[in-house]
């Protein structure tokens, strides 16, 4: 796979964001990882495993486990279908409906882009409007494509990673396999 060009990063690569901080997060997330392999067309690039501070949680909220995955999607993929699919594998990693905002969750998938995908309805806002904010997407996200431009945006991920304010809760706990 050629990972030279922003131009061929962004042609139909799909971008998901893992995270888990219930139970055995570092295997949720390596489990998903693997659950989301048959949906790509080549190898599924995998990022290193991340534990970091919860985020707009609740007080008392445990770390995540955070991780990001790409892959070259082919051309019937659409976005609601891969939402739909990664919404069907967090029900069955034991993900119930929200009773509070940013609850602690067993895996929380997170579509992060789809090529030059965009979205803006109710079920779907894609790219995902926080995801150049969030350390917890960009640093997992710069190992594998750093040049990558998500649509909206002028700045690869290695230049928005680099802009943000640097965090001490934040640690890599297994490289990518």
């Amino acid at each position: 796979m050629c990972w030279d060009s922003p131009e061929a990063l962004n042609s139909r690569l799909a971008v998901v964001a893992l995270g888990s901080n219930l139970g055995d997060s570092a295997a949720l997330v390596r489990q998903a990882m693997s659950r989301l392999e048959p949906r790509a067309r080549g190898p599924l690039q995998r990022s290193s495993l991340w534990q970091s501070a919860p985020v707009d949680c609740p007080a008392n909220s445990p770390p995540f486990v955070n991780a990001v995955v790409t892959w070259w999607a082919g051309a019937e993929e659409t976005p609601e279908g891969l939402l739909g699919y990664l919404q069907g594998l967090e029900s069955e990693f034991g993900r119930r409906p929200k009773q509070m905002l940013n609850e602690p969750r067993p895996l929380d998938l997170d579509l992060i882009a789809l090529g030059g995908e965009q979205r803006n309805t109710a079920r779907l806002v894609l790219p995902h409007p926080r995801a150049a904010q969030r350390r917890f997407v960009l640093e997992p996200l710069a190992e594998i494509a750093p040049d990558l431009i998500l649509p909206g945006q002028s700045r690869s991920v290695r230049q928005l990673l680099a802009a943000l304010a640097p965090t001490a809760e934040w640690v890599r706990l297994v490289a990518p396999r």
